[in-house]
């Protein structure tokens, strides 16, 4: 494998104009986003302090701003001639300013009999994103993507391994949560009508590397209802591979959400293949910065562990993770070994059910709390960028591996 580039402490990437530059690919860790054209401005993009001076700016009052915000944020309207609050001839004016059609539908699959919808939209310059919406008995969880692609080259994962196309703008990520939204609320999807309430980052790319958009977009879907979405910061779980001067300044956010670091293996030598970023900062390095993030928000950290078929799930390996996390405290950490489900093609593939108990055993004798990831579907591509790597028209096959612990066991 290449050499990694040495990154700056720059984490997030102005949004310019279109390039002739092809997207970065595969076989490179890219921490600074190919430059695209800008996605229109959305109501979504703005601080609740900007949505007055917008409305003044069509020859509106100020006012109109909380009450566009209450038909968008809290009623959920996309429909403008239901948006009653607001005058019946600035309607449409109003909307076509400030909300433009960021997310379009491509194409959409079930499974678990339809309480799992995976869902591939494409953005306005063509580029391809993906969620997965989960349903529980007690809860409703949407894994949302921040970037188009990812440019963090993991071997083992199919978006990694897509390269990264763009950033996310804010407004882009926040609206995946608001489709989700109206959908269940509306009674769209099986099991009649709900709410989201737990959002994961870890669908396609890496969110701390696009970090302006998405710790702006995680406001959005936290603040209080009419200027937000209003769920819970403590249903909000941000996934990293270790980006370690990312996740300390996210630390200092403000905002009580999970951490959930992609750790994947122990040993620098053997991390330095699957997670590409660790030759940048190391095992201990990132552990040391998950800690913090604990120290600074008291919210226990997730450590996720893909277990990858005589690759990184010796029992030995648990072993050594668990000294390596006992070393820095006891409870402030869970961990979750995810099955890995395949990408089509690829040499990795999942651990034998036998192993992944000796794994999970060898970590709970270090007293370490510990959940097998929960896998949903049984008919659609579930690996995050398998739907839009085969494309809206290829058949697919396959599970759902996705980013939560499993039911009844919170990160």
């Amino acid at each position: 494998m290449p050499a990694a580039e040495t990154p700056s402490t720059v984490i997030d990437a102005p949004v310019a104009e279109p390039s002739p530059v092809a997207p970065a690919g595969p076989g490179q860790l890219v921490m600074t986003a190919p430059r695209r054209g800008k996605p229109p401005r959305h109501f979504a993009d703005l601080e609740p302090s900007e949505r007055g001076e917008a409305m003044v700016a069509l020859g509106e009052k100020a006012f109109r701003g909380k009450q566009l915000a209450t038909q968008w944020f809290e009623r959920l309207e996309d429909d403008p001639a239901r948006m009653t609050d607001l005058p019946a001839a600035s309607r449409e004016r109003i909307a076509a300013a400030l909300l433009p059609t960021l997310l379009t539908p491509v194409r959409t699959l079930t499974a678990d009999k339809g309480t799992t919808v995976k869902s591939l939209y494409r953005l306005h310059d063509g580029a391809l994103i993906e969620t997965v919406l989960m349903r529980y008995k007690n809860r409703d969880t949407l894994c949302i993507s921040s970037q188009a692609g990812c440019g963090m080259n993991c071997p083992f994962c199919a978006t990694g391994q897509a390269g990264l196309t763009r950033n996310l703008s804010t407004a882009e990520i926040v609206e995946q949560v608001t489709a989700a939204s109206r959908a269940l609320a509306r009674g769209e999807v099986a099991g009649g009508p709900g709410r989201v309430g737990n959002i994961v980052f870890m669908g396609m790319g890496e969110a701390l590397a696009n970090y302006r958009s998405a710790v702006a977009a995680v406001r959005r879907i936290v603040t209080p209802a009419p200027d937000g979405l209003g769920i819970s910061a403590r249903g909000v779980t941000m996934s990293t591979v270790g980006l370690v001067p990312a996740i300390d300044k996210f630390a200092q956010e403000g905002i009580a959400a999970t951490l959930a670091l992609s750790l994947h293996a122990p040993d620098d030598e053997l991390r330095d293949e699957l997670v590409p970023i660790n030759r940048r900062w190391k095992v201990g390095e990132a552990l040391d910065a998950a800690r913090r993030y604990f120290e600074a928000t008291g919210r226990r950290v997730s450590i996720e562990y893909a277990l990858i078929k005589d690759v990184n799930d010796q029992a030995w390996r648990a072993d050594r993770l668990g000294k390596l996390l006992n070393a820095r405290g006891r409870g402030w950490v869970h961990v979750n070994p995810i099955p890995l489900n395949p990408t089509p093609g690829s040499k990795w593939t999942a651990s034998d059910p036998a192993v992944e108990r000796a794994f999970v055993a060898a970590l709970e004798a270090r007293g370490i709390p510990t959940t097998i990831r929960d896998t949903r579907g049984s008919e659609i591509d579930g690996a995050c960028g398998q739907l839009a790597a085969i494309g809206p028209e290829q058949p697919t096959t396959g599970q759902v591996t996705l980013g939560l612990p499993t039911a009844g066991k919170p990160a």
